[in-house]
């Protein structure tokens, strides 16, 4: 297949990589300095225990470069994801098909309502982040669940065969909120701290926030129809036995002084929960924290 990446981070550059490495020609749109380090190496720099080397591919820094790709992953942050969206729409072949490969639950949803073409909901299960411009970090897994549609079970058998382990399920949006739990619980404290999720235990009353934020997404799940996994408090402690080391995406984007997704982690659960009456204090004081970090990072903070 013909595969262009569209906001081509860490999550972008790790399945770009693999699926260049699987043999599909592959094309990474992302920021000026990660495509001049791409053009200046012959490829991405991939640094994982499956693979440690350089892997041929392309990179550009314009959307027009969606052309002619047979699947797109889309992997821009939330915030834009209806700005860029509308940028790869004129240039998008009319079969293509587009994977939403984002942070929180309704993007496939937004991206829809500007594309003409399939828009495919999924959910990741990746560790990585970037060291450096054209170089990816993978830490661990790397799995996907993808929506279904006619074309969805040919792409993750050509994911699954270029060791991307994939699936199509129609239970994908209740397992986007299964995600989406885990990141309310983890991503602020970790970008507040700047710790990696084992750290995070180290201080006694963590636990206890977390589970108010858990249980206070369960509830505007419920609330919503949403059926998420009955042991997701369980599952999303034990993330921290698999990942210790793991920053969280909202921390590091903190830490590179870039807007972060808390509005549509945290944030979306406080505004649905709002919808319904739930009180959502816990996510509340979550996304607010964040948020004043990211004034401080930006040299706004009131003085």
């Amino acid at each position: 297949m013909k595969i262009a990446v569209m906001g081509a981070g860490a999550v972008g550059c790790f399945y770009g990589g693999m699926l260049a490495r699987g043999g599909h020609e592959v094309m990474l749109i992302g920021r000026p300095a990660h495509v001049e380090a791409i053009a200046r190496c012959g490829g991405l720099r991939f640094e994982s225990a499956i693979f440690d080397g350089v892997i041929p591919l392309k990179a550009d820094t314009e959307p027009s470069a969606v052309a002619g790709a047979d699947v797109v992953l889309f992997c821009v942050k939330s915030a834009d994801t209806g700005e860029a969206g509308q940028q790869i729409a004129p240039h998008l072949k009319t079969d293509a098909v587009v994977i939403s490969l984002q942070n929180g639950v309704d993007n496939a949803e937004r991206l829809a309502a500007v594309l003409k073409q399939t828009v495919l909901p999924s959910v990741v299960y990746v560790a990585a982040g970037m060291g450096g411009p054209g170089h990816i970090q993978h830490h661990g897994r790397g799995d996907l669940i993808i929506g279904p549609s006619p074309r969805s079970d040919d792409i993750a058998k050509a994911f699954t065969e270029a060791a991307i382990p994939a699936v199509v399920s129609g239970e994908v949006l209740a397992r986007l909120w299964d995600k989406l739990i885990i990141n309310c619980a983890y991503n602020a404290l970790s970008a507040i701290a700047q710790l990696p999720y084992g750290r995070l235990f180290e201080v006694e009353g963590t636990k206890e926030v977390m589970d108010s934020a858990i249980l206070e997404c369960i509830a505007v799940a419920s609330e919503l129809g949403i059926a998420v996994s009955p042991d997701i408090r369980e599952k999303t402690f034990a993330l921290v036995k698999v990942m210790p080391d793991q920053y969280a995406s909202t921390a590091q984007d903190l830490a590179r002084g870039r807007p972060t997704e808390i509005d549509f982690l945290n944030g979306h659960v406080v505004r649905k929960g709002a919808e319904f009456g739930i009180p959502t204090p816990a996510n509340l004081t979550l996304q607010v924290a964040v948020k004043l970090r990211e004034l401080e990072r930006a040299g706004k903070a009131p003085r």
